[in-house]
């Protein structure tokens, strides 16, 4: 079965001002397609070609040999995950069973927002930001070019792309313009709590 390029949830002008739809042209229609691309073509006439997206990765995630397959699977995946993270403008603070789980762990959203937005950027060169748990403790981690989560037992709940090419045509160099416009207006807290089961 290929691996297919999934549809954004959204227009691909719903999240400007803070995401363009120029970034999302490029970081959607060139960088994810092509991670989608090299992988169709790694996996093809493979055993790996009948399995699933999630399968792949953990198959790949601990074989240096095969380090090209799970770098595109997982970038795959990891994108295809964040565009779900993201909404129209207007998210605000966390409300349901997140936010309840947030202010139990971090005492407050604004220590919450804090921890996450260092996270993204204290990750060095390219990688994410994310709200995890790790069995049932609910974290906030990052992770280096490709890797993710689901390569190390852990269910993801949120993440944040911190590769340049999610913000440097709308904010240059300032990552923490970046983080700080996504956390504040883009968060999908819907997708969160569905994760959050």
């Amino acid at each position: 079965m290929a691996i297919s390029l999934p549809e954004l949830p959204f227009a691909k002008d719903a999240l400007a001002p803070f995401i363009s739809a120029n970034t999302l042209d490029f970081h959607y229609g060139k960088h994810h397609k092509a991670y989608v691309d090299n992988l169709n073509k790694l996996i093809a006439g493979t055993d790996l070609e009948k399995k699933t997206l999630e399968e792949i990765i953990k198959i790949t995630a601990q074989d240096p040999a095969k380090s090209g397959i799970f770098n595109n699977a997982a970038q795959v995946w990891n994108h295809s995950f964040y565009w779900q993270c993201l909404k129209k403008p207007g998210s605000g603070p966390p409300t349901g069973k997140i936010a309840a789980k947030i202010n139990s762990v971090w005492e407050n959203y604004e220590k919450f927002v804090e921890e996450l937005k260092n996270a993204g950027v204290t990750q060095f060169g390219s990688g994410w930001a994310w709200l995890i748990l790790d069995g049932d403790q609910l974290k906030i981690t990052k992770s280096a070019n490709a890797d993710t989560p689901i390569a190390h037992g852990q269910k993801p709940l949120l993440t944040i792309d911190v590769w340049e090419h999610a913000y440097y045509l709308d904010y240059q160099n300032r990552r923490p313009d970046y983080l700080a416009s996504v956390i504040q207006n883009l968060i999908n807290w819907d997708f969160v709590n569905a994760n959050l089961g």
